[in-house]
């Protein structure tokens, strides 16, 4: 068995994991504000959506550095 042939990008793959979820997070929080400045009602099922793109942004930005970053280059 060879050893250190690995082709996958660990250092890419933590980055765009990282920006995936502050982008998911910025999305779900900044949305709400634009719409009520814009004086736009949307139904709850929306607040729903939105909140949950926040959180998983928030797990996303949070997980993906300790995943991409350290868990799998350990395990190669």
């Amino acid at each position: 068995m060879q050893r250190g042939t690995s082709t996958t990008d660990y250092a890419r793959l933590t980055k765009f994991g990282f920006l995936l979820g502050v982008s998911a997070f910025l999305v779900g929080e900044l949305t709400e504000p634009i719409q009520h400045g814009l004086g736009m009602t949307v139904p709850g099922w929306e607040h729903s959506l939105l909140f949950l793109l926040t959180v998983l942004g928030v797990l996303t930005a949070l997980l993906s550095p300790f995943v991409f970053g350290v868990a799998l280059p350990l395990t190669e």
